[in-house]
């Protein structure tokens, strides 16, 4: 009965709940699937798609953001289509390296692939481009090898991925993270429409493994919007295993289209997505995101970095 109850209790405390509004941010806060990190001397970088993936470094999460350059300037050495036009970044420190995974693809094509570019101190001009990790996808596979993001469980490293098609996988990597170690596998999947699920990130809090997604429709917002409700918004699952078997606040499994709502458009904030979590030594973990403030525009060129402190007390993401 108490089981029952507590859930009860975070069911309504997420139906009920009113977003907070984006924490600040000056400086170069237009981004597009933002990734952040700290280094060791407190430097926050955030890194984004575009400009073979642009970076910024500041002081505060806060800003204000100061553009230092390209991760890889000269492109991916992946033979993709895209291998110049580089999304999607996720950034990770592995024993003391940061390692950096990026997208190589073009809009709406399953051709695509992940690379990895690595730093020992994330200055301009010291990545090293080390290309392919192995996971790649075509028309014969059943997901599109984008928005890749790296899980440290304990030493075993998992690569979460995908977009469309059959939504969310993960594989696992080699003792260096840099390598697929075998093949992946489905961890989540909405059946419903044309599967606009993609974006995941792995974030383990307490005792729950929590997967965190972007659905919906991200782009284009200047020219033609969705139906309301019907673009980006961020949603999560969790699970007792890095692995699988996710499920929503209500129990319905993230493999059958379960997923329950973190963050979506309200006020000003318009299509939130993009997301990765981040464990800020004076907010805790906070839930950073790209959105578009419809004061400003819908253009992609004008999404913002967002970012919010996340409360895990109903042992769900509130922000």
């Amino acid at each position: 009965m108490y089981t029952l109850c507590a859930a009860a209790i975070s069911l309504l405390v997420l139906q009920v709940h009113g977003y907070a509004n984006p924490g600040s941010c000056s400086g170069a806060c237009n981004v597009h699937d933002p990734g952040l990190i700290q280094r060791d001397d407190g430097v926050y970088f955030r890194f984004s798609t575009g400009n073979k993936i642009s970076y910024a470094q500041s002081s505060s999460i806060e800003g204000p953001w100061t553009a230092v350059g390209s991760v890889v300037p000269d492109g991916s050495s992946i033979d993709k289509a895209g291998n110049d036009d580089l999304w999607a970044p996720d950034v990770q420190n592995v024993n003391g390296v940061y390692h950096v995974y990026y997208t190589v693809s073009t809009s709406g094509s399953q051709d695509s692939a992940i690379g990895l570019a690595t730093s020992d101190t994330m200055d301009e001009g010291s990545w090293t481009d080390h290309g392919a990790t192995g996971v790649s996808s075509s028309s014969s596979k059943s997901y599109n090898a984008i928005d890749a993001n790296l899980f440290n469980d304990d030493g075993t490293y998992y690569l979460t991925f995908g977009s469309f098609w059959q939504d969310i996988f993960q594989a696992p990597l080699n003792s260096a993270a840099t390598k697929a170690a075998s093949s992946s596998y489905n961890i989540a999947f909405d059946p419903n429409g044309d599967h606009s699920v993609e974006g995941a990130y792995l974030y383990k809090y307490g005792d729950y493994y929590y997967l965190f997604y972007s659905a919906g429709a991200c782009c284009g917002y200047d020219t033609s919007r969705p139906a309301t409700g019907d673009e980006y918004k961020i949603k999560v699952c969790r699970s007792s295993s890095a692995t699988g078997d996710f499920v929503d606040a209500t129990g319905t499994a993230c493999t059958a289209g379960g997923g329950t709502v973190v963050l979506e458009s309200h006020d000003n904030v318009y299509g939130p997505g993009g997301q990765g979590v981040f464990t800020d030594p004076d907010l805790g973990p906070v839930l950073y995101y790209h959105y578009v403030d419809t004061t400003i525009g819908y253009a992609d060129n004008q999404k913002l970095f967002g970012w919010n402190a996340i409360d895990f007390s109903s042992g769900w993401p509130v922000v």
